[in-house]
């Protein structure tokens, strides 16, 4: 078994960070936390949206990675696949850097150190090798490494990834819905929150 699991939105929370810059922007003016995909529907029928979303996740992925959140129960997730000693790699869509982000900061840098402060390289806490961490350019990519890295399971939060054409068919296909957005028989297994995953997967 070799688990591959998506980092942005999957493991890594945003939704505090988006709704602070997004306010800074001027996009919003809610005073309530919103979701990632709540901000991306609003931010996309402003004028000129797409380019101020895009710009709006290169400051939140780059400088603002600091106030993500590890998703609840992740950190349970990877201590179980400890436990049985599964192995466990991410792999990112994930530029080297943001769009339109004046500061280019590099956003793989930048999720790498996250990652070392949620403790993801200890291997007395969650025990991953930053060596199992990929980052690919393109969605295209994203799909080839998994493929070539053998995934038995991969965990993403965006259907379109599972969904896509080209995604390896002998992988088994998990979607990390927390918002309830997806459809079910879609062609994937969906689960809520990561404790659901985890049962899924391991229960015996």
């Amino acid at each position: 078994m070799l688990i591959g699991i998506d980092f942005d939105n999957t493991l890594a929370c945003y939704d505090q960070a988006f709704t602070v810059a997004a306010r800074a922007r001027g996009l919003i003016s809610d005073e309530n936390t919103l979701s990632k995909f709540e901000i991306r529907n609003r931010v996309q029928t402003l004028k000129n949206g797409e380019a101020e979303w895009r710009a709006l996740q290169g400051e939140v992925y780059g400088k603002r990675i600091e106030e993500a959140k590890l998703m609840p129960g992740a950190a349970d997730f990877f201590l179980a696949c400890k436990e049985r000693r599964v192995r466990v790699v991410i792999v990112s869509h994930k530029t080297k850097f943001g769009h339109f982000d004046p500061d280019r900061v590099n956003l793989r840098d930048a999720a790498v150190a996250w990652m070392r402060a949620q403790n993801f390289f200890d291997k007395k806490l969650l025990g991953v090798s930053v060596r199992n961490v990929f980052f690919e350019g393109t969605r295209a990519g994203k799909l080839g490494r998994i493929k070539a890295l053998g995934c038995s399971h991969f965990i993403d939060d965006l259907e379109e990834v599972l969904l896509e054409p080209g995604f390896p068919n002998n992988v088994v296909r998990i979607l990390f819905d927390p918002d309830g957005r997806a459809a079910n028989d879609r062609g994937f297994e969906r689960y809520s929150d990561w404790k659901s995953i985890e049962h899924a997967i391991f229960a015996t």
